[in-house]
């Protein structure tokens, strides 16, 4: 790997629209922060490391299996949180999956029809990855995470 790939970011950006859920509907969602097992399936457990919940420096612990029952975990820290615009930055810490950097922000946007959720990222590159695997894997992530937040909510009101 030469100078220049060792110093370079990655950096990435994905988006996703809900046309029937309103902003403020999602957005209590991602505003627990320890909570996002429940909408991402690869995510085995999440929960409460240290900090006050909803502040930054709150700290979670997430752990997801792989086919051949290799476990991946990492701390996430809030860094920051905004109720008004409805958004969040994270980084991960302590990890085993090959992150030496990397901070997220999630927000949610509220758009004529519903909302969109955008998950943006800085990240060092990743050894045995290359920067689409890791925008695609977002992508994936966010797509689910979606979808199962709009069909919880939308249970919870019939």
């Amino acid at each position: 790997m030469d100078e220049n790939t060792k110093t370079s970011k990655w950096e990435g950006k994905v988006g996703r629209e809900l046309q029937t859920t309103k902003a403020e509907q999602i957005w209590p969602l991602f505003e627990d922060f320890c909570s996002i097992h429940k909408w991402l399936p690869s995510i085995n457990t999440c929960h409460y490391v240290e900090g006050v919940h909803g502040q930054p420096g709150l700290v979670r612990y997430c752990e997801s299996s792989s086919s051949n029952g290799f476990v991946k975990w990492c701390h996430e820290k809030l860094i920051s949180i905004d109720h008004a615009e409805r958004c969040l930055s994270y980084e991960v810490k302590e990890n085993n999956v090959g992150f030496t950097y990397y901070v997220a922000e999630l927000k949610v946007i509220e758009i004529e029809s519903g909302c969109k959720i955008e998950w943006s990222f800085v990240s060092d590159p990743i050894e045995g990855w290359r920067l689409e695997d890791l925008c695609g894997y977002i992508e994936s992530s966010l797509k689910t995470m979606a979808e199962r937040m709009e069909m919880g909510l939308q249970a919870a009101t019939n």
